[in-house]
């Protein structure tokens, strides 16, 4: 069972004591509440390449990298990638969470405890755990969403036990919050059982009725409500040429014109009590955008 870059692009697509451990431990929100404001976070699937990883993470003001984790770290070759890389961030105060994610996570949890979690917790070189399942990109989505709703959130419950002390977090699509569970909606459900999320609104424009703003309101809220920080999600890869792929990302554009958009959604949302800024995906998108 591969670790596998996230499904949506492969397929082009006042906290409360009761989470203390869970959304404090969450390092923007909790730099935020200590008046320095919110970092960015940045996926880092590719883990080839340390230091300039960690280089681009400085310039680029990223204070927490989502760095990808195979199954059996502890006997994979790229354990030693991993460690440079965490050593240098550590040195450069960023944080570095364990990420992995698949969809076939949610009828295999056993499997991820023993094979993926608990290997890349044992390593101890993660501050967190970050999981990027996307079971909705499944056939099993449209057949038995029910099923699958109830599978992924008893996946995360279980993950979460898992983890002990550390933190989990996961990335949602902006649109759960169309979809019922447990008398709610499902971003709330996902939102309740973590220690915060990175909500996927991928647009290449902040503002109108479907930009990034408008978009990552629902989990925004969401979060608020639920004490738990919430991170707004940008893509910077090659998605493919098609009207719906393009405006999902800021590929093609150069990082100051990204920088006015993102300017743009940092600015709608400083209010927030959620918000704890945005997250880059991934790291070989945004290393390869121009000035």
């Amino acid at each position: 069972m591969p670790l596998r870059a996230p499904v949506h692009l492969l397929l082009r697509l006042a906290l409360v004591a009761a989470v203390a451990t869970g959304a404090l431990a969450f390092a923007p929100a909790a730099s935020a509440q200590a008046g320095t404001g919110p970092t960015r976070a940045m996926w880092v699937w590719d883990t080839s390449t340390p230091a300039a990883t960690v280089d681009l993470a400085v310039a680029q003001g990223v204070g927490q990298l989502y760095a990808a984790v195979p199954p059996r770290v502890g006997s994979s070759p790229q354990l030693a990638q991993l460690r440079e890389l965490v050593q240098r961030a550590s040195a450069a105060g960023i944080r570095v969470d364990a990420l992995g994610g698949d969809p076939t996570w949610v009828d295999n949890q056993t499997w991820v405890v023993d094979n993926w979690l608990r290997p890349a917790l044992a390593t101890g070189l993660f501050t967190g755990v970050h999981v990027d399942i996307e079971p909705y990109s499944t056939t099993a989505w449209q057949t038995k969403r029910s099923s699958v709703v109830k599978a992924w959130l008893a996946t995360l419950d279980t993950l979460r036990k898992a983890a002990g002390s550390s933190p989990l977090e996961a990335d949602i699509p902006f649109w759960l919050e169309q979809v019922p569970a447990n008398g709610s909606t499902l971003d709330r459900e996902v939102i309740r059982r973590v220690a915060g999320v990175t909500v996927m609104a991928y647009r290449n424009h902040a503002d109108g009725p479907d930009g990034t703003v408008a978009l990552a309101a629902a989990a925004v809220r969401a979060g608020a409500d639920l004490g738990r920080p919430v991170r707004v999600g940008q893509e910077t890869n090659d998605l493919g040429a098609d009207p719906t792929a393009v405006k999902q990302t800021f590929y093609g554009q150069t990082r100051s014109q990204m920088e006015q958009q993102l300017a743009a959604v940092t600015a709608a949302y400083a209010g927030s009590p959620s918000f704890a800024g945005l997250a880059i995906h991934d790291s070989t998108g945004y290393a390869a955008m121009a000035p």
